[in-house]
């Protein structure tokens, strides 16, 4: 059904362009669609003022469980370039494309990039897929853009992309990267030593979106509420995890805004453990309106909600 309603408002899309000129794309911003607020904010960074970059997945929304809409096709109509995570992440994308875009932001196209090449990706394992076996991540776990320094490789590839369908401005885009990768080298600077008191402090949380945060910044993430990513807890792995969060001495339970706020609630009540509400994409918390206002939002909950244990 979805697919019909696709091709319904590309046709429509066509017909209303019936009879004009093509776009003048030398004069005009270039046209970015990203599946996610992240890879928006990070194609924005390198850009600048030389794009005009969207995404399809809301803030505070499971890119996983995304259902691409009739108006996705229109967004796709006049990208030059498209960004995606990869990694198995937004696989409903490469539905999207074959039934809504041309061939030039296609996977092998110039317009076409996976922000997730040169990532060496954590947690790569062979996995089985049936009814309730939640998300699998055998290409490995997703959340790669929650590792600051992998920003280094995303911008990377964006670059590339841009470069290849306008490279009169490829020097721009370089230098747009450069400076913001200097800005960001600083902040993670300050990030690493805000972060230092919590090296030695078990976490657990309710889904496992944090191994590259985790690893960034020496943090240890005990257990999750998840049985497994997707697949929610049942009683008995509840009070697994309340044995567990007392053994360890827990002291914080990490939930992000649009998860269940009940188990995580119930294991803090039993525990005595604190919640803090992280965000995992860009504006899905408030003061989340950018790539490094995503982590100093949440370096600052964080290290609050240490500090009033």
């Amino acid at each position: 059904m979805w697919l019909y309603q696709l091709f319904a408002a590309l046709c429509l899309a066509g017909c209303v362009s019936l009879g004009q000129a093509a776009p003048a794309w030398a004069q005009d911003r270039i046209r970015v669609v990203a599946t996610t607020t992240d890879l928006r904010s990070l194609t924005e960074a390198v850009g600048g003022d030389l794009v005009d970059a969207v995404s399809l997945v809301p803030a505070n929304f499971d890119a996983e469980e995304y259902q691409p809409k009739p108006q996705d096709v229109l967004r796709l109509k006049d990208a030059r370039l498209v960004v995606r995570v990869g990694l198995d992440y937004d696989l409903w994308f490469d539905r999207l494309l074959e039934a809504a875009a041309s061939r030039e932001i296609r996977r092998g196209g110039p317009g076409y990039v996976d922000a997730s090449w040169g990532i060496a990706p954590l947690e790569v394992r062979g996995v089985t897929v049936g009814p309730g076996d939640g998300h699998a991540h055998g290409s490995g776990n997703p959340h790669y853009w929650l590792d600051p320094e992998s920003a280094e490789f995303i911008t990377a590839n964006i670059l590339w992309g841009l470069a290849r369908i306008d490279p009169a401005n490829t020097k721009t885009f370089e230098a747009n990267r450069q400076a913001f990768l200097a800005r960001l080298s600083a902040k993670l600077t300050e990030w690493k030593a805000r972060l230092a008191p919590l090296r030695s402090m078990p976490l657990i949380a309710y889904h496992n979106s944090w191994p590259y945060f985790a690893r960034r910044f020496r943090l240890d993430f005990a257990d999750f509420l998840e049985i497994k990513p997707g697949v929610p807890s049942t009683p008995s792995h509840l009070a697994g995890i309340i044995q567990r969060t007392r053994e360890r001495g827990v002291r914080l339970v990490v939930r992000e805004p649009r998860e269940p706020e009940r188990d995580v609630a119930f294991v803090a009540a039993k525990t005595g453990a604190s919640v803090v509400v992280l965000a995992a994409s860009v504006g899905a918390l408030p003061g989340t309106s950018d790539y490094m206002q995503l982590f100093d939002t949440n370096v600052a909950a964080l290290v609050d909600a240490a500090a009033s244990r």
